[in-house]
């Protein structure tokens, strides 16, 4: 199997979506008797336990450098605890709703990073793209423009969450040039723990809190959402880019939204079918005008070298 083909990457991120979807239905539950930083510090410490023997079994040298471990540290602290510190603590101030909106812009600062940091401009249709698929998130999950009027801490939080998860995926991107998918994921897990490990020690889980529910979830998002999932993650960060990893984030209203359905037996309507076509059409659309934009971009390259 190749793991760098554009076609399996975009297979396994549709795949991905599908199963971070169903994270907010297990994640919801095992919050129940978790606090945040606590479920985190459980789901990679599963990830760990997974991942670590199968390091062991394909090869025990350790390629990590000197000059990798800020950066390392630089993506578990952004995307591992500070995006789901702020994204859970905003959920205190705004509906999960609003918080879904506020999520849905990574992709489109993702491509403005792009844009001013690297130089890649993105074409008009790119920019409209993104926008109708956080129009058509707002049908999904049947905002309600009252809902708006929120604490402005609570929209602060999400911001940040924005911008940490851009800062993961950048700084990833640029990692995936020195590591193997396995390593770079292992190590970013192994930086999360340690990183974790103080507040851990400080605010221990209560013996009552370690129900099944909890430790069933933090389970499931350790194999499914943590191992596998940041695995299939990276290798798209190394395949596909920053940007185009960003944008599957507009499907996850989505597939909440179908599994809340399945699961939860949730009413979906009309104007929300609708609402999904709308963000499943339009992300087709950007990912079509990102790739051919890289394309150019790599044409004009080889053509300006030597």
């Amino acid at each position: 199997m190749n793991l760098k083909s554009h076609k399996l990457c975009y297979t396994l991120m549709t795949l991905l979506v599908c199963l971070w979807g169903l994270e907010y239905i297990v994640a919801k539950k095992a919050l129940e008797d978790f606090e945040p930083l606590t479920l985190v510090f459980f789901k990679y410490g599963v990830s760990f336990l997974v991942l670590a023997p199968i390091k062991l079994a394909t090869g025990r040298e350790l390629r990590i450098r000197r000059k990798h471990i800020l950066p390392m540290l630089v993506c578990a602290l952004f995307g591992d605890i500070i995006y789901y510190a702020t994204e859970y603590q905003a959920l205190s101030y705004v509906s999960v709703a609003v918080l879904t909106i506020i999520l849905s812009f990574v992709p489109l600062l993702s491509i403005l990073i792009e844009w001013g940091l690297f130089g890649r401009r993105p074409s008009p249709l790119m920019v409209a793209g993104v926008c109708t698929c956080i129009l058509g998130i707002a049908l999904v999950i049947g905002i309600d423009l009252g809902q708006l009027r929120g604490a402005p801490l609570g929209y602060a939080l999400g911001g940040i969450a924005v911008l940490a998860w851009n800062i993961y995926n950048f700084f990833t991107e640029r990692l995936t040039d020195d590591f193997n998918v396995l390593d770079l994921t292992l190590y970013q897990i192994t930086c999360t723990l340690i990183l974790l490990t103080p507040y851990i020690i400080a605010h221990p889980p209560t013996l009552a809190s370690l129900t099944p529910a909890a430790i069933g979830g933090a389970v499931y998002l350790g194999v499914v959402s943590g191992a596998l999932g940041f695995f299939i993650y990276v290798n798209a960060l190394s395949v596909l880019g920053a940007t185009p990893c960003a944008l599957y984030s507009t499907f996850m209203p989505v597939t909440a939204a179908f599994f809340g359905w399945i699961l939860l037996k949730e009413t979906l309507t009309p104007l929300q079918i609708a609402g999904g076509a709308v963000v499943i059409a339009s992300a087709c659309v950007v990912l079509r005008q990102k790739s051919l934009s890289d394309a150019r971009c790599e044409a004009r390259e080889r053509s300006d070298g030597p």
